[in-house]
């Protein structure tokens, strides 16, 4: 019986999400943080901001409400629109108002060089 092993998601900050990082790739499995910036009801996209960079979510497997202004975490796999714009089709979304994100970052950033200086150390 084969068995399918789902991925919790690659922790990044959107401004980490660019051409150059090795998860911008179709099928990237991501979980990202941002501001709600907007949200089209008709075509379940949403768009969240997080310092200068911006990204699309599909939300049209999720049962959330989603209100501009908030702050979400979405887990999900990046994919390529029509014009090669990348937008993750998201699978777990949730309302995280409340939490810090400057703090958010910097615990990300020690987390992110603890498993580097681990990983260097093997």
């Amino acid at each position: 019986m084969a068995s399918s092993v789902m991925s919790s998601g690659a922790l990044l900050m959107l401004e980490e999400l660019k051409p150059s990082s090795p998860h911008f790739q179709n099928g990237a499995s991501l979980r990202v943080t941002g501001k709600l910036l907007d949200y089209k009801v008709e075509t379940d996209v949403a768009i969240i901001i997080d310092g200068n960079a911006t990204l699309k979510i599909d939300t049209q497997h999720l049962k959330i409400r989603c209100r501009v202004g908030s702050i979400y975490q979405f887990i999900g796999e990046l994919f390529f629109d029509s014009e090669n714009q990348p937008i993750l089709k998201a699978r777990i979304g949730r309302i995280v108002d409340g939490l810090d994100l400057n703090l958010y970052r910097q615990s990300l950033q020690l987390l992110k060089d603890f498993l580097a200086e681990e990983a260097h150390s093997q």
